[in-house]
């Protein structure tokens, strides 16, 4: 299974430079401009180890010379007087519309949700920032974020767990889901634009007549229904409630990945094409009956997934994650 590695935090160093460095080619960052270590850190949400790295890389290369004092002065020609990785660096980087918990969420997502199959973990995120190379106020926001998805929840210390997908949560999950979830459809099939079933329609039978859907395939036919069509409801604290047992389908995301010959073919599909049909058909209540019959059929099929990944996998030992 994959495991988060130092690399994530060599490539916040390298976006940074790569974003400094289009700045001191474009003239924002001009002549005898002073850059530190602490400002670029904050700027980008990142910690002082990858600033440090990126503005070395730059003095490298010959567009950073170090200051008088404390840090660094831009240097005003653009013809470096050393090889400099991000030479060829033409457009814009997209470090700005990237922000830097963006840049590690998934990894930290699925090494979380990977390891639910097998136990509840302890969530630490002093060590999330520093096994990252990222400030506490980024591992904050990646937390706000895997709480927001549902994948943890904080125990009676007020302290960040993410529970296991036993037996137990799951059929507490998927009870909760046929109760809301079909109160959502109800609501967004009235607010469903012109051809949105159609499109749908067309993803799953394009899938259900191909011979190997890949697991990302899978992830985003799911998303289809549970996310986007529910998410019309237009009621709001509604798709809240409805948002917390759908750490669920995070789950799904790994174990799609991981158990893609546990079924000859993929059984959610004729289900989701069933919901689809009817809502065309305009019987809301008879989609609505047939995405409770889903759900429920589901439970028993994520379970069967969670088994089989509980017995297969190995994962390392993460510093930001302790096993309870």
């Amino acid at each position: 299974m994959p495991v988060a590695t130092g690399s994530i935090a060599s490539k916040l160093y390298r976006r940074t430079s790569d974003a400094l460095l289009f700045e001191i080619r474009r003239g924002v960052l001009q002549d005898g401009m002073r850059l530190t270590e602490t400002a670029i850190a904050q700027r980008f949400g990142i910690s002082r180890a990858p600033a440090r790295q990126a503005l070395a890389e730059l003095e490298h290369g010959g567009f950073l010379k170090k200051a008088a004092g404390r840090g660094y002065d831009v240097v005003a020609p653009l013809h470096p007087s050393g090889p400099c990785p991000t030479d060829a660096l033409d457009t814009e980087p997209d470090l700005k519309s990237r922000s830097a918990w963006e840049a590690i969420y998934p990894d930290v997502e699925i090494e979380v949700v990977s390891r639910t199959a097998l136990a509840s973990w302890r969530i630490n995120e002093v060590m999330l920032a520093r096994h990252y190379g990222v400030s506490r106020t980024v591992a904050r926001d990646v937390v706000a974020r895997l709480q927001e998805r549902g994948i943890i929840r904080k125990d009676a210390s007020a302290r960040w767990y993410a529970p296991a997908l036993s037996e137990t949560l799951i059929n507490e999950l998927y009870e909760l889901r046929w109760v809301l979830e079909p109160l959502a459809l109800q609501k967004a099939a009235a607010h469903l634009p012109d051809g949105f079933l159609a499109t749908l329609r067309a993803k799953i039978e394009t899938a259900m007549a191909t011979a190997q859907v890949s697991s990302e395939q899978l992830d985003a036919l799911e998303q289809d229904l549970h996310v986007d069509l529910i998410g019309r409801c237009g009621n709001q604290p509604l798709l809240r409630a409805v948002s917390l047992p759908q750490a669920l389908l995070v789950a799904h995301h790994f174990l799609y990945r991981r158990t893609s010959d546990l079924f000859e073919s993929e059984p959610f599909l004729p289900e989701h094409l069933k919901i689809i049909t009817l809502l065309q058909e305009q019987d809301v209540a008879g989609a609505c009956e047939a995405l409770v019959d889903h759900l429920k059929v589901s439970r028993e099929r994520a379970m069967r997934r969670i088994r089989a990944v509980a017995q297969t996998i190995a994962p390392a030992d993460l510093p930001y994650l302790e096993r309870l």
